[in-house]
């Protein structure tokens, strides 16, 4: 007797048992069918459980963890199209507020108090469209005073080697020529006398970065803005600076207040900054402001008019989610001065305390010890029969990424790891990675790889 084949019936939905284990869900192709939205959910999250934990990633300075209460806000504003700025005027007057206090922040000279239209800048989708925009206004900037004859000529930007590859397709992409400063073993950050031999007639502007992706250097930008002062007073060339403070923007206000290097240089007329690295909100979120308005060319800059007011936009992106910028906003109410402060200074102070712990080991050397910004980068000591690279694949059995990589031009035999030290990395987990670090050590003094993944270089943005 044959048995018959009995339909489930609709409330029976065992999780493993359905659609899921019995039919392949095409890859490459929409479905023919509909999928039960549980169904959809819990195959899209089963496949994202093979990533690595975001917490752990101590590769990225991007924020990965917030408040419940931000992550709520953002989540009621995913629908929220930024640009359009007639229909969500709310969310505009909260944009021009966030790019007011970055402004005020960095010291810009046209922020009128109870005005936020005043402040000269931008929301962005992050740093890279930031530096974008900046770039574009410094190009313009040197067209209008070359005059006519600026077509005949290549504009220049001068820059470190140890620059975020953004710099690179900026210049790639606006037909500017780059002009790489090479670091050396030893130095990996840039110097004024570099500076100075590089610049010229067709340098757009010099950029000078605050917590380099590399080891989190705080470049002397003050020092830089002194001789290129020197130079236009003698009689030479008078450059601009960008600062780009995509890392550090955030962080060395709170950690080192005294230190010039923003708009209090009269020669910085523009810095960049992201809201989704110190800034502490989720990606992506980012900033640029400019000294003044005479620094961004009005040709660069599109108004749009909402609630008869008249708002100057200036932007790569078009259409992105509002969300990002609520983030950054719920921040600096949060958190203000004094909150941002007290968290910068206990991630300075775990950093450091893990820099010490490296730094009295046997095996590692120290390059930065998480006092600028709360970056640690180290390499190791002599020749132990492994690489930096073994290191970090050995880490990653323990669920840590921690990224190696060879440092720019000019140090390109030295090589690097790297820990970024973020929002929602305790004390606690800081101690937890000592411990798997001695114990990945261990393994690798009876293996010795002797560089067996030097092939693999995580990605270390």
């Amino acid at each position: 007797m044959s048995r018959r084949h009995h339909p489930r019936p609709p409330h029976i939905a065992p999780a493993y048992t359905g659609r899921l284990s019995t039919d392949p869900v095409p890859a490459l192709r929409l479905p023919g069918e509909s999928m039960d939205p549980q169904a959809a959910y819990r195959y899209i999250h089963d496949e994202l459980m093979l990533d690595g934990s975001s917490r752990l990633n101590l590769a990225t300075f991007v924020t990965t963890w917030m408040d419940p209460e931000a992550e709520k806000l953002m989540a009621e504003t995913f629908d929220k199209n930024m640009i359009d700025k007639d229909e969500y005027p709310a969310t505009a007057a909260i944009e021009a507020r966030c790019v007011a206090m970055v402004a005020d922040l960095f010291h810009a000279e046209d922020l009128v108090d109870d005005d936020a239209a005043t402040a000269v800048g931008v929301s962005t989708i992050g740093s890279s469209e930031a530096v974008m925009l900046a770039g574009l206004a410094l190009k313009w900037r040197w067209r209008a005073k070359v005059g006519d004859g600026w077509k005949g000529r290549t504009p220049n930007l001068v820059m470190g080697s140890n620059v975020q590859v953004v710099w690179e397709k900026f210049t790639r992409y606006f037909d500017v020529e780059p002009r790489y400063l090479p670091m050396a073993e030893g130095r990996y950050v840039i110097t004024p006398e570099q500076v100075l031999d590089a610049v010229d007639e067709d340098t757009i502007g010099v950029v000078g970065i605050l917590g380099t992706t590399f080891t989190g250097e705080l470049e002397p930008i003050a020092e830089i803005c002194a001789a290129l002062d020197k130079l236009a007073a003698d009689g030479g060339v008078d450059v601009p600076v960008h600062v780009d403070a995509a890392s550090g923007g955030f962080v060395v206000p709170f950690l080192h207040p005294d230190l010039q290097w923003d708009f209090r240089l009269p020669r910085v007329v523009s810095i960049n900054v992201s809201g989704h690295k110190y800034g502490l909100t989720y990606p992506g979120i980012g900033f640029v402001v400019w000294r003044s308005a005479e620094h961004l060319p009005e040709d660069l800059v599109f108004r749009v008019n909402y609630l008869g007011g008249d708002m100057p936009t200036f932007t790569l992106n078009f259409s992105r989610p509002g969300n990002q910028v609520i983030g950054q906003y719920y921040n600096f109410l949060r958190l203000g001065r004094a909150g941002y402060s007290q968290v910068m200074h206990c991630l300075s102070d775990t950093a450091r305390w893990f820099g010490d712990q490296l730094r009295d080991s046997e095996h590692f050397e120290l390059i930065t010890d998480g006092s600028a910004i709360p970056v640690v980068s180290f390499r190791l000591k002599g020749d132990p029969g492994y690489t930096e690279f073994d290191v970090s694949q050995a880490l990653r059995a323990s669920g840590w990424q921690v990224p190696a990589y060879t440092m720019p031009e000019g140090a390109e035999d030295v090589t690097v790891l790297r820990v970024v030290v973020r929002e929602g990395f305790s004390a606690d987990l800081a101690r937890a990675l000592r411990d798997d670090t001695i114990t990945a050590l261990e393994h690798l003094d009876q293996l010795k790889p002797g560089g067996h993944f030097d092939t693999v270089q995580p990605f270390a943005h």
